[in-house]
This record gives C-alpha cells, sequence and structure tokens, in this order.
C-alpha cells in the first residue's frame, strides 16, 4: 500500500511540472487573433492629409506620386536625424479607396543637377553608418578634459614628441544608435504590395552640400505606371 502511495505521489507531482511547463503555451493560444502574429512596431511613415501637402505631385495612372525634398535631415515620427552621405525625399502615394499598391525600393530614382544617368534609390541599411543625431552630446568626463595635451604615443614618421595623434571622436550609446536606426528603418518606403495612401523616406547617395544642388527630379517607374516630379532643392 505505501509503494502505491509513493507512486501516486511521483505522478501528480510529474503532472505539476507538465501543467507548469505547458501553461506559457496556453496562455499565449489564448490570445485573441488581433494580437497573434502581429508587428507591434508599425512600419512605414504616417501619410499626409493630402497630395498637395507635398511639394510636388504628379499622376501615374490612377495614383498620384507626391514628394518634398528634405536635404541631408532624415526625419521620422519619433525625432530628426541627419545622414551626411545621402540627401533624403520623403514620399507618398495616393489612390482610390481601398486601392494598393506593389513597391519596390527600384521603383524611384533621383536625377541632381540634370545627369543623363539618375542615382538610384539606396537600401536604408546603407545610411545607418551615415546617420548623426543633432541633439546628442557626448558627456564631459576627466578623460575627455585632459586630452589633447601631447600626452599621446607619438608618430613615428611625422617628428618628434608632443605631435600625438588626434583622439578618436566620442560614440554614440549603443541603445541610442539603435533606437535611432529602427526609427529609420520604420520611416523608410516599405516594399511590397501596400495598401494606399502609403508614405516613406527615400535614400539617394550625395555627399555634397545642398547649397550644391540646382535642380532635381524625382522619377517613378514602377507598378502604378511613369511619372516625373520636380523637386525644389
Amino acid at each position: 500500500m505505501r509503494v502505491f502511495s509513493t507512486r501516486r505521489a511521483g505522478l501528480l507531482i510529474a503532472g505539476v511540472l507538465i501543467s507548469a511547463v505547458c501553461l506559457p503555451a496556453q496562455e499565449e493560444n489564448t490570445k485573441g487573433p488581433e494580437t497573434q502574429g502581429k508587428d507591434t512596431q508599425a512600419k512605414g511613415m504616417p501619410p499626409r492629409t493630402a497630395p498637395t501637402e507635398y511639394q510636388a505631385q504628379a499622376q501615374a495612372g490612377t495614383v498620384t506620386i507626391a514628394a518634398e525634398f528634405m536635404g541631408h535631415a532624415v526625419p521620422t515620427p519619433e525625432q530628426t536625424v541627419s545622414a551626411d552621405d545621402y540627401i533624403v525625399v520623403e514620399a507618398g502615394l495616393f489612390g482610390p479607396p481601398g486601392g494598393k499598391i506593389m513597391l519596390a525600393r527600384g521603383d524611384f530614382s533621383l536625377r541632381i543637377n540634370g545627369k543623363k544617368i539618375p542615382s538610384p534609390s539606396e537600401p536604408y541599411e546603407l545610411v545607418f553608418h551615415s546617420l548623426k543625431d543633432p541633439q546628442w552630446q557626448p558627456p564631459e568626463t576627466e578623460e575627455s578634459k585632459s586630452k589633447g595635451g601631447g600626452t599621446g604615443i607619438t608618430t613615428g614618421n611625422n617628428g618628434g614628441a608632443g605631435n600625438s595623434p588626434p583622439p578618436l571622436p566620442p560614440k554614440m550609446p549603443f541603445e541610442l544608435r539603435r533606437a535611432m536606426e529602427q526609427h529609420v528603418q520604420r520611416a523608410a518606403m516599405q516594399e511590397g504590395d501596400r495598401p494606399m495612401p502609403q508614405a516613406g523616406l527615400l535614400f539617394f547617395l550625395y555627399r555634397g552640400k545642398t547649397e550644391g544642388i540646382r535642380s532635381l527630379e524625382l522619377i517613378y517607374n514602377g507598378a502604378a505606371g511613369n511619372a516625373t516630379l520636380t523637386l525644389q532643392p
């Protein structure tokens, strides 16, 4: 009889352990369809209220393409940062109610200063290394105050004592840089079959100052047709 009780107690303990392991999965399954598999971070940029809210508009079939030149600024719903190596165009696509459009990064290019070959739209991932937050200031430390006093290692090619290499620029903390990159990723023009209106940022390689830009044309060649928008530099 004692053996039976011991075996029964063991089975009860095993059952409790199995229930504890399965409970999180059961709770996950009880979530409604509106939360299961849903991306908690919405992608894409909120479109403006109408195409006329942008600098320029053009028609491609039943779709209105609207756009505005932003210079080196990278505006996102959370913050505005900059990218020295890229210039940015905020674009919106407006169509009939309930309409969709197939979008791809290659649909857009930018003709700068009338060049024969327009610059292609670049992946947002390539912009990350160029991002800067003008609002971020590195914390001042005693070490940074003491730098510049000629105490670094001297270079062998350029002479004697005191010729130390310049200090490396301070790096933004990883969590702040990661958040900045995620903001830009979500604000970039999304690809695939998208509902309209749809909006997002387009990035084009340009390392010069915007003062050197005399003319800009955003060229759309995609599923809706063809359109060219003259932007204001």
